[in-house]
């Protein structure tokens, strides 16, 4: 599932290829993955222009010049590819947003949606998300005391969305290795050191995840190169039995909160 840098990545892009562009056509294929009668979804949206793409926590948030708001949650197994016609993946499209010859394709919307609100509604939608982990505004301290009442395992906190918004199962992974501590460990059990590193290694392995284009490997446009190059630098998600790249023992997996969790059992305390 896409998580924050993933959707970050996305954002980024997209922001080249299609803010200030006008939407000359849309076409839906599947009306599950939208929230309204399709006929008044492509009137609200046709002839309408992209001003700016925003993200919050793992969702994409397409602000028109109506003052109308698209909102994509990509869910499990949803992406998106940008391009024309010809060069459009043969796979199956649920909506595409045309601009002229380019097209952007959402594909795999099977659970997840690209719903039409106004302002008030987008907010109500959002409103029970956490913090957004890379804001400036949000301290250590802050992370400090959020995390002071908190119980359970570590992993099952990093995955609630109203806790922080945007990781999920890979970056939890990622950032529990980083720390050294186990994504079993119960929140009760951990120190303030413990803490510090958690917030530090969040941090950190977010921003690389942006940095490397997420650990999806879909491009998202034909000669994209960033797209998924974070992939490669998972140092656990997704690599049970293979060594550890730090102390050479073999990644294992567990099942929290019925969610694969990987990490090393040597030097994860």
């Amino acid at each position: 599932m896409p998580e924050l840098p993933e959707m970050e990545n996305y954002k980024n892009l997209l922001k080249g290829k299609i803010v200030n562009q006008l939407i000359t056509d849309v076409q839906i294929n599947r009306e599950k993955s939208i929230n309204t009668n399709p006929d008044l979804f492509k009137k609200t949206v046709q002839q309408q222009r992209i001003i700016d793409i925003k993200r919050r926590g793992k969702h994409l948030l397409f602000q028109l010049q109506n003052e109308q708001t698209l909102l994509l949650h990509l869910m499990l197994g949803g992406w998106m590819f940008f391009g024309t016609e010809s060069e459009k993946p043969k796979r199956t499209i649920q909506v595409r947003l045309s601009f002229g010859q380019n097209h952007l394709y959402f594909i795999g919307l099977r659970l997840g949606y690209l719903h039409l609100y106004n302002q008030t509604q987008t907010e109500e939608k959002l409103s029970d998300l956490g913090p957004e982990p890379l804001d400036s505004e949000f301290t250590k301290n802050e992370f400090s005391k959020r995390l002071g009442t908190k119980h359970g395992r570590l992993k099952t906190t990093l995955l609630d969305q109203s806790f922080i918004a945007g990781i999920g199962n890979c970056y939890s992974a990622e950032i529990c290795f980083e720390a050294r501590i186990k994504p079993t460990k119960d929140i009760d059990d951990m120190n303030d050191g413990d803490r510090n590193k958690l917030f530090d290694s969040m941090k950190n392995v977010l921003q690389d995840g942006i940095k490397h284009g997420g650990y999806m490997d879909n491009p998202l446009f034909k000669g994209d190169t960033l797209t998924g190059g974070f992939n490669n630098q998972c140092q656990v998600y997704d690599r049970e039995g293979q060594p550890c790249n730090r102390c050479g023992t073999t990644i294992v997996i567990e099942v929290i909160s019925s969610r694969k969790t990987f990490f090393c059992p040597s030097c994860q305390n």
